[in-house]
């Protein structure tokens, strides 16, 4: 049975839709990768900052160090810019990063 395209009237998809569809379908489990992806990377990079917010309880540091904070924020600014990435989404996700990170030390060190 022919399927059809929900933006067209009835009537079989034509060799260009079947196309597009298929496309679109591999972008769509592309997506799917990359999300996927994030996610285990995200956790992986979790476990490291709680190591590191473990070694600042113990050593009694602060929580937080802007110096290196600002250093990763132009690091990944310039990433993001050679990644053909938006800048300053690329920052705005690093911020939201890193005020999870000094919460979960904040945490720690409690």
């Amino acid at each position: 049975m022919p399927t059809r395209c929900s933006n067209r009237k009835a009537g079989p998809l034509t060799d260009d839709a079947t196309r597009a569809a298929k496309v679109l379908k591999e972008h769509r489990e592309s997506i799917d990768r990359l999300d996927a992806i994030l996610v285990y990377t995200l956790g992986e990079r979790f476990k490291h900052t709680q190591a590191v917010g473990r070694l600042k309880a113990e050593h009694d540091l602060p929580p937080s160090d802007p110096a290196r904070e600002a250093q990763q924020v132009a690091r990944l600014e310039d990433l993001a810019k050679r990644a053909d990435l938006d800048p300053e989404f690329a920052k705005a996700f690093l911020n939201f990063i890193i005020r999870e990170v000094i919460h979960h030390h904040e945490k720690q060190q409690s």
